[in-house]
């Protein structure tokens, strides 16, 4: 759970605000960014698919599922009103996007490397390197 916690804090971060039609890896990152940043729920989970897997890397299957997603997010969004995600770098290779994340808002400080993979116009996974 621990994991899954950390994964709900850092799944986030983008740069400029993409067409909501723009499926482009990049673009659905930058998405559920906004998402996050707004504390939207539904709209920061639409770019991921039904069965994303949540792994701690390298390669430790620690979630599976859109629903164990919203679990962990929901209080994250009603409890902290002042939680943000900043993109410090970001990286676009193909289908995937790799963001050097800080978020804040948290009684704590959190960074981490999110490292996203897109498939058929869907976030199905995202790796946490911390």
């Amino acid at each position: 759970m621990r994991i899954v916690m950390l994964l709900s804090l850092l799944a986030a971060c983008g740069v400029t605000p993409p067409s909501l039609a723009d499926t482009s890896p990049a673009a659905l990152v930058e998405q559920q960014a906004e998402a996050y940043n707004r504390r939207d729920l539904e709209a920061f989970l639409k770019p991921y698919s039904e069965d994303i897997e949540l792994y701690e890397f390298p390669g430790k299957l620690q979630a599976v599922g859109k629903s164990v997603m919203r679990e962990g997010y929901r209080p994250l969004f009603e409890n902290f009103p002042e939680l943000h995600c900043e993109s410090i770098n970001r990286m676009v290779l193909g289908n995937t996007v790799i963001v050097h994340e800080r978020v804040t808002g948290l009684p704590k400080l959190v960074e981490a490397i999110a490292i996203y993979t897109i498939k058929d116009g869907k976030i199905v996974r995202l790796t946490l390197v911390q």
